[in-house]
């Protein structure tokens, strides 16, 4: 496992120090460490206790559905961005499935009843020659506003 921060592949109008990238083994022994993270930084970014337990059970469906699509001893990378009164998290896996995670699943309704916006592609690997892909969940949760 590996935890960095992101300084130069950041988006022009975001700042390196709100973006934290995890790598992990595409594994579901190591998931509670995707947990961990976005709990953490949702806490950090006062996120409430209701917030924070759908963040992290909608990084835990996430990412389980692509350990899933994951090619054998692959790694799984999320990378967790705060912007103002959200937290963005993208999850990207390599995958021999040239078609991503299903949305007729339970594991996506639970999925997008958790987060406000979630998204899923595919694209050719570059960094492979032999016809992988990249398969990547996004998703988006906004803080809730304090009484």
């Amino acid at each position: 496992m590996s935890v960095e921060r992101e300084v130069a592949r950041g988006e022009p109008m975001t700042s390196a120090a709100n973006v934290v990238e995890v790598r992990i083994a595409a594994e579901p022994a190591q998931l509670a460490v995707m947990r961990a993270v976005v709990g953490d930084l949702a806490m950090r970014a006062d996120y409430d206790i209701d917030s924070i337990a759908d963040l992290r059970l909608a990084v835990d469906e996430a990412c389980s559905s692509l350990i899933r699509l994951a090619a054998p001893a692959s790694t799984l990378v999320c990378r967790f961005r705060s912007d103002g009164d959200a937290l963005s998290v993208t999850a990207e896996v390599p995958s021999d499935d040239a078609f991503g995670p299903r949305k007729d699943t339970f594991s996506w309704r639970v999925l997008s009843a958790l987060a406000d916006v979630v998204s899923t592609s595919v694209e050719s690997d570059p960094a492979a020659a032999d016809g992988s892909h990249l398969v990547r969940i996004e998703l988006t949760k906004g803080r809730t506003a304090h009484v």
